[in-house]
């Protein structure tokens, strides 16, 4: 193979090359035609640093260049396979892009290849994600809920037990750079134990299953579920806890939700389900009503019959189911570790 016809500069020992210098020289090579396909690949900062190198290289001689291209067949030789991924992105890179800019590429590269594993997991149901928490070292906890949505994460928190949220909260503000390696593992580990397991068994978590079970419950009767699961498992019932809604948590709503949901309750349902309510449990719930509904919803309480129990309980049962049901649409937000809002006379 002839020198490549460049520039000359005095003859001498041959001087090593660098990545950038090998590549130039290969481009310099292979002539215009060759060369001009490949460097339409290139950005203009590359093609930039290469036309630099290409002007001060000086004589490349024909066994260096030999020596050039033997090293790229080996490399293609070693292996049969392509293996992609952020490490040999910077190895490709090295030498060609400047620091700087390379660090920006690798960073960016590192966000395409877990941006969805973060956004799919504030996707994930907060009783599914608060109950895999709970299994967690808290640093574990605290790390996973800062990557996430602050919506979801707050929903989250919402749902774990108080000492562990709050012990999460402090470790989330005394935070110190987390190296990559340790955020890769915890990565995979949420890959493969939430987003793949977790679809597979959609549904079938157990906290989620039982707050639905006892959310079909009497107010007395969860109560007592409650206290006897409190004795073995109170940790489960922490979280439970945030996973039911009974008629009673509705003043726990914001304003806009209670008026949502009453938008779409018949006024005679909720006239049965108000019976028996106390006054400013009554009178919250009335608040959300408009000025026309809310006359004549008072105005059936004041004089209408009494109601059979089982009536009532029904009642208030369909308008919890509803709200959950909206709430499981994104139509309403509940909230059942709220407060409840203080009343206006």
């Amino acid at each position: 193979m002839a020198s490549v016809p460049i520039p000359q500069s005095p003859p001498g020992p041959h001087r090593p090359l660098a990545p950038v210098d090998e590549v130039a020289a290969l481009l310099l090579a292979m002539g215009k035609p060759a060369a001009g396909r490949l460097l339409k690949y290139f950005e203009a900062d590359e093609i930039k640093r290469i036309s630099r190198s290409a002007t001060q290289l000086g004589a490349v001689s024909a066994s260096q260049l030999e020596s050039i291209v033997e090293s790229f067949q080996g490399e293609f030789a070693a292996s049969g396979n392509v293996i992609g991924g952020v490490a040999e992105v910077e190895k490709l890179l090295s030498g060609l892009v400047p620091a700087d800019q390379l660090d920006d590429i690798l960073a960016d590269a590192r966000g395409d290849a877990t941006r969805s594993v973060w956004e799919r997991l504030s996707g994930v149901s907060e009783s599914v994600l608060a109950s895999y928490l709970v299994k967690e070292h808290p640093q574990t906890a605290a790390l996973i809920l800062s990557r996430i949505k602050p919506a979801a994460a707050a929903k989250v928190m919402a749902q774990l037990p108080q000492p562990l949220r709050n012990t999460v909260m402090r470790r989330m503000l005394t935070f110190k750079p987390v190296v990559e390696a340790v955020i890769q593992t915890v990565e995979r580990a949420l890959h493969e134990e939430l987003l793949i397991n977790g679809t597979r068994n959609s549904g079938a978590d157990t906290h989620a299953k039982m707050a639905d079970i006892i959310n079909k419950m009497e107010r007395t009767q969860i109560d007592d579920v409650l206290s006897s699961l409190a004795e073995s498992k109170p940790k489960s019932v922490e979280i439970l806890k945030g996973l039911l809604f009974t008629f009673d948590d509705i003043v726990k709503l914001a304003p806009r939700g209670r008026t949502s949901l009453f938008d779409a309750v018949p006024n005679d349902r909720l006239v049965l389900a108000l019976k028996g309510t106390d006054p400013e449990f009554r009178t919250v719930i009335l608040s959300a009503l408009s000025a026309r509904v809310r006359r004549m919803v008072e105005h059936e309480l004041n004089g209408g019959e009494p109601a059979a129990q089982k009536d009532v309980m029904e009642a208030r049962r369909s308008i919890t189911d509803l709200a959950l049901e909206m709430a499981g649409r994104g139509e309403l937000e509940i909230n059942a570790g709220g407060e409840v809002e203080a009343l206006v006379r």
